[in-house]
């Protein structure tokens, strides 16, 4: 499936909808979807929240239940797929999510499910704090979730359940965004021609050049 979502952005905003799931595993053509959750951000607070279990139509392997302990019990009366994720994106509307490893996982599965049970595609901007992470901490050797948690001491606990998550990476998103501004008043972001992202020094061919962040779904280039 080609999937025809929104931009990754590199901004601090106030307005935002944290959102994060939990899987059967990692195989996007293969798992499914057993928790999804979010919470809405107006002017740097939290002000509203989502969340449910979801039943699968399919055994939970045990391998999943040691990371996020939900088991085949929890999600036995919990709704199905087309329930939830129409809840989700009526709760999220057009706002821009955020979301922390995101952009190769949480909203590939999100697309897919929306696409397949909804008929929808879930096309808004989005932020990811592991790329914003990476930028503003240097210095860390991992960037997880719970990495960066604990730099910033914020409690990691009950991590891997899906509201957990989104509460640690709201908190974690404004810290960055701290930093991140603070940043840019020294050096300025280069961004792109075409979709106005970020964009990041390569090396190619014929000697280096900055490539958009969002390649390959912009391919916007300039000179150094």
């Amino acid at each position: 499936m080609v999937r025809n979502k929104g931009r990754r952005l590199n901004q601090y905003i106030g307005d935002y909808v944290v959102f994060d799931l939990e899987t059967t595993g990692i195989r996007q053509d293969l798992d499914r979807i057993i928790e999804i959750s979010a919470v809405k951000v107006k002017d740097h607070k939290v002000a509203e929240q989502y969340t449910t279990l979801v039943h699968p139509g399919m055994h939970i392997p045990r391998a999943a239940t040691a990371v996020n302990g939900i088991t085949d019990e929890m999600v036995r009366d919990a709704p199905g797929i087309k329930e939830a994720v129409q809840g989700f994106l009526d709760f999220v509307g057009d706002g821009i999510l955020v979301g922390h490893n995101i952009h190769t996982f949480d909203t590939n599965f999100i697309y897919d499910a929306a696409f397949e049970a909804c008929g929808q595609e879930v096309g808004n901007d989005y932020i990811d704090t592991l790329y914003l992470a990476r930028k503003c901490l240097p210095q860390l050797s991992h960037h997880k979730l719970s990495d960066v948690s604990e730099h910033f001491h914020i409690s990691t606990k009950g991590a891997h359940r899906a509201l957990n998550d989104c509460i640690m990476t709201q908190k974690c998103y404004e810290e960055l965004g701290k930093i991140l501004e603070k940043t840019r008043k020294t050096q300025p972001d280069i961004l792109c021609p075409l979709c106005k992202a970020e964009m990041i020094r390569r090396k190619g061919k014929y000697g280096e050049f900055y490539g958009c962040s969002n390649f390959p779904g912009c391919r916007g280039t300039r000179k150094i």
